[in-house]
């Protein structure tokens, strides 16, 4: 696992470092936001990312939302203060696929990361390989990854694609809030609900021709979401 690391403090940077070291990881150093994206730009195998908020020159956020747009399937995790609420949900806003709060153990941060590259890289089962899912206008392609509508592919981030492919498979029913952050975050996930609400909020911006009324991917309130799937009748 090839594993980029932006971190201003050197004290911190080397005490990941050689814990990510220990466990097989080869790292990439950065020591400022201008610094990781050429690093980025010259390496594009690097596999997951781990940004700190605070930052020399141009922040993490911003570094985060470069290297989305840039490299859309690259695993990303923050490093937020812990009192700092705001920089949890401002991570996920940009792009983030997961955040760990300091101080942090290396055992929390290395768990964080490999349960990370496994939902990202794991290969798909036998029997999910060549798959696909018709969420009439969309389709989704199980072993590519991938959301097309039509012909034309709508660039989805992991989490964001994990979560319509849960919705997809449940389409017409409702998924509670709890039941997409164990699925998709994993049992052990110490996040909020929050964490949903900002990824719902990012695919309804990449699919819905009118975000603040979505048609596919509707609000069930009080409760979670649903994927409104159309019936044949309804395409007719």
């Amino acid at each position: 696992m090839k594993v980029l690391l932006l971190e201003d403090e050197k004290s911190i940077r080397d005490f990941v470092r050689i814990n990510l070291k220990r466990a097989g990881c080869e790292v990439v150093e950065a020591a400022s936001g201008e610094e990781a994206l050429e690093i980025a730009e010259n390496q594009p195998d690097i596999e997951i990312a781990i940004l700190d908020v605070m930052l020399p020159g141009i922040d993490g956020f911003t570094v985060c939302g470069h290297l989305r747009q840039k490299f859309p399937r690259l695993g990303i995790i923050m490093l937020t203060a812990k009192s700092q609420e705001r920089d949890k949900v401002m991570g996920l806003e940009f792009g983030a696929d997961d955040y760990v709060v300091k101080p942090f153990s290396p055992a929390e941060l290395l768990a964080r990361v490999k349960a990370l590259h496994r939902r990202l890289y794991s290969l798909p089962a036998p029997d999910e390989a060549k798959h696909l899912i018709d969420i009439h206008p969309f389709t989704l392609l199980l072993d590519e990854r991938k959301l097309l509508k039509g012909s034309q592919e709508i660039v989805l981030t992991p989490k964001e694609f994990a979560i319509i492919k849960l919705l997809a498979e449940n389409a017409n029913k409702a998924i509670s809030r709890d039941e997409i952050l164990t699925k998709v975050w994993g049992q052990f996930f110490v996040g909020d609900l929050k964490v949903v609400d900002v990824n719902i909020r990012r695919i309804r911006q990449k699919i819905e021709e009118d975000p603040a009324h979505p048609k596919f991917v509707e609000t069930v309130w009080g409760y979670g979401y649903l994927w409104r799937k159309e019936t044949n009748n309804e395409r007719d």
